[in-house]
């Protein structure tokens, strides 16, 4: 154990190298200098561009309310910090405690915070990925290009995906008056985050608004004109959608491939953790001078079995942030655990959807409030007979309360008479999620522990 007197020094001296210059790196960094550390700070990321707010690029970038430069994250602190953009990560040497990087120099660290996040999946295809007026939406860059786009008046535009992110680039195109065709390959949009009682909603939503939605059907291929520009969509089920814009919405990739052959406990999921955001290594062993943080971490939460939840939350990212860089200086004993209950929002098609907790393990809803038809409603989620996970359309008001639950490890369903408005005979029903094995588009909290009730591992004895 780190006396007090090497505590404090550790805190002013040496070398601290963040790796990931988005919203979880710099929240990171302002904590780090909060909490006194005065030593050398290095900040490296892939992109050009100082840290920024992701979110406004799906809304208030693409209805041309904002430009795509000017949504930059507010500084709570200087940092001091020495900044290498624009090069990406390509290595990590645990042994020798240096970052390689994609111009071949070497950033040497005593303590190492990784906030890498992931990135958009693009469209498999090579050929049809390249051709003009086909994009992903996750980056600066990215925004920006799609707006100009839009701007453009195209004759419609085609979005592969109707997670939140796909949804909500619907939304805008639709509120700028653009014809939109949505292809969702499961039952409804959101089904993979909130299931198919309250897809079905959002199903009603998007075809009240003007959008064709396609359910159930997935894009086999994009054709293109003889200049390279895309013209229409042939979906599975035969028909052919014509298009000169389309949106990729497939969902993220994990940015840890840099970290392949390291030794570090990585992989498609992301950086396995400890509640206290030190990572494992591939012996899983936990590592003290290994951080993560944000959309690349895994990690055990004691709300929900200890399950490793990635979590693709804005305000998840920054309460990770603030932990991790907070148990990086402080002893054994000063150390704490991440134990933030999820929250998650979303704006489309003139609602405010809220979450909190995870839906996405929840097998029984309780429409608890307001109600499907009037797309007002709060929908209680319930695993194992406690109380899981929230969401609210149009009534975000009532989600502290069932937050409260979910920390409380309340039962399923809530008895809450006063509170639970729901009309006489209301019963909680099956809450619709897909089969895990089939995929479905934007879940914002993967699962990925082991499971008690796992049974498939047997143990024979030696021969």
């Amino acid at each position: 154990m780190v006396g007090n007197g090497a505590l404090e020094q550790l805190k002013r001296e040496g070398r601290i190298v963040v790796v990931g210059a988005s919203l979880a790196g710099l929240r990171a960094a302002e904590t780090l200098r909060d909490e006194g550390f005065a030593g050398e700070l290095t900040m490296i990321g892939d992109e050009p561009h100082e840290p920024y707010d992701r979110p406004p690029l799906s809304k208030s970038v693409l209805l041309g309310k904002a430009s795509a430069d000017r949504t930059a994250l507010p500084r709570l602190r200087s940092v001091d910090a020495t900044w290498r953009l624009g090069v990406p990560a390509s290595g990590l040497d645990m042994a020798a405690r240096r970052v390689r990087l994609a111009d071949g120099a070497e950033v040497p660290y005593d303590r190492l915070l990784i906030a890498t996040g992931v990135r958009a999946r693009r469209w498999p295809h090579e050929g049809e990925a390249a051709l003009d007026g086909v994009f992903v939406l996750r980056g600066r860059d990215d925004g920006a290009a799609l707006a100009r786009r839009l701007a453009d008046g195209p004759r419609r535009v085609l979005v592969i995906g109707a997670g939140f992110t796909g949804s909500e680039i619907a939304s805008a195109c639709r509120e700028r008056g653009h014809a939109v065709t949505v292809a969702e390959r499961g039952g409804a949009p959101l089904v993979g985050a909130l299931g198919g009682v309250v897809g079905a909603v959002a199903a009603e939503l998007q075809r009240a608004h003007g959008v064709d939605l396609r359910t159930g059907v997935m894009v086999t291929a994009l054709d293109g004109d003889a200049a390279g520009r895309v013209r229409a969509a042939q979906l599975s089920d035969g028909s052919t959608v014509e298009t000169d814009v389309v949106v990729v919405s497939l969902g993220a990739t994990r940015n840890t491939e840099w970290l392949a052959g390291s030794g570090l406990g990585a992989g498609p999921r992301g950086i396995a953790c400890d509640a206290g955001c030190r990572a494992f290594d591939i012996r899983g062993i936990v590592t003290d001078d290994i951080y993560a943080a944000g959309d690349v971490a895994r990690c055990p939460h004691p709300l929900f079995g200890y399950q490793f939840l990635s979590l693709e939350h804005w305000g998840n990212a920054v309460a990770q942030a603030e932990i991790a860089a907070h148990n990086m200086l402080s002893e054994s004993v000063d150390r704490v655990p991440h134990m933030e209950v999820p929250a998650f929002w979303s704006s489309q098609f003139g609602i405010n959807i809220k979450s909190v907790g995870v839906p996405s393990m929840g097998t029984e809803i309780l429409i608890s409030q307001g109600s499907l038809e009037s797309r007002r409603f709060v929908g209680v989620y319930g695993y194992q007979g406690r109380v899981i996970g929230a969401v609210a359309f149009d009534q975000a008001r009532w989600l502290p309360f069932y937050q409260e639950l979910i920390e409380a490890t309340a039962p399923f369903p809530p008895t809450f008479a006063t509170v639970d408005r729901r009309p006489d005979g209301q019963r909680p029903m099956d809450a619709d999620f897909p089969d895990p094995s089939v995929p479905s588009h934007g879940p914002t909290v993967t699962v990925s522990g082991y499971s008690p009730a796992d049974r498939r591992m047997t143990f024979a004895p030696a021969h």
